[in-house]
């Protein structure tokens, strides 16, 4: 027996970054701020880390009030209406509900016209990991345009006591159109993980020790520094040669390198590892942010463009890595 085949949708021969926009949230906390409760100094951890100030959200900025302020730049700026966003990928760790995902509601603020929405868990990894699938999305023809979100409400999750982290973590949003386009704007993922590092960043407690404790306290979390250093210095410029492989130029090529901003250490590590050029210019935003988990790479390139130090057309080579640990990479050109 023998029948006609399924149908098929023909999507974009091409997909790139349309506009981006980023939001900062009001509360600026330097490091004077932090030093007391873990018995540190503002010099020990800016040699450890490279961050002199964090952005903490206030009450009124919350997870979906941060990522819907940086959507309607990224959407302003790619041109386009809101209806067109066929698809919203938020990645976040910071979103306090297990259900329903807040890609949802962003999704109908926005104005979207009952676009398909949902969530990814890749921590720091989270925002490359949605270009990728939105990239794909576009060219296979299952969303005319995809809405890509980071963001994070990290000190929700901080142990201001904690020396190992409490000077790390900070909150915001970063937000990229992903559409069609005329020539390649979104080189191959490179992704993967590596679940035997499962324990180096975690959250400390689980949520059903939480809620059968005397005295429940939000889970907060914890990372063992020193080997997340030496992995991510070590496998990240490798991850990184392979999408420059993958996306056909060199290391020559590049204009601008942005990577998670983890810590500035990591950040110089892979730079010299991958023998970047000095003309490159590279994301530094950790310095006065922090780090925002999956929010760190669009709200570093946006502060890239805003600045000047990245340009319409400049090839970036984009690298994130978090718990899991989960990591991708890919070469995108600035809109």
């Amino acid at each position: 027996m023998t029948g006609q085949g399924l149908a098929q949708v023909d999507g974009a021969r091409h997909a790139a970054i349309l506009g981006i926009g980023s939001y900062r949230p009001s509360r600026v906390i330097p490091n004077a701020e932090v030093v007391d409760a873990i018995d540190s100094s503002d010099e020990w951890i800016q040699q450890r880390s490279g961050i002199r100030q964090r952005r903490w959200a206030t009450p009124e900025e919350t997870v979906q009030m941060m990522a819907v302020a940086a959507s309607r730049t990224a959407i302003e700026r790619a041109g386009i209406d809101p209806k067109q966003i066929e698809c919203v990928i938020v990645a976040t760790v910071t979103h306090m509900y297990q259900t329903p995902a807040i890609a949802t509601a962003i999704a109908h603020e926005l104005g979207t016209d009952q676009a398909a929405a949902f969530d990814i868990s890749a921590a720091c990894a989270g925002f490359c990991h949605g270009i990728a699938m939105a990239a794909d999305l576009v060219r296979g023809g299952s969303a005319g345009h995809a809405l890509v979100i980071g963001v994070e409400r990290l000190s929700d999750l901080t142990d201001v006591g904690d020396r190992g982290t409490a000077f790390i973590f900070a909150d915001g949003a970063g937000a990229a159109v992903v559409g069609p386009s005329d020539t390649p704007g979104i080189g191959p993922v490179v992704w993967g993980s590596d679940g035997e590092q499962f324990d180096l960043i975690r959250q400390r407690e689980d949520w059903r020790d939480v809620i059968a404790s005397e005295q429940p306290v939000m889970p907060h979390l914890v990372m063992q520094g020193n080997a997340v250093f030496r992995w991510a210095s070590y496998q990240m410029a490798k991850t990184g040669q392979q999408a420059l492989d993958r996306a056909g130029i060199t290391i020559d090529d590049l204009d601008v390198f942005v990577p998670h901003q983890a810590n500035m250490r990591i950040t110089d590590a892979m730079a010299r590892a991958m023998k970047m050029p000095e003309r490159v210019k590279i994301a530094r935003d950790i310095a006065e942010q922090g780090n925002t988990s999956a929010a760190s790479i669009p709200l570093a390139l946006d502060r890239m463009i805003e600045e000047g130090d990245a340009r319409s057309g400049d090839k970036a080579l984009l690298i994130a890595f978090g718990a899991g640990l989960a990591y991708a990479a890919q070469v995108v050109i600035v809109p």
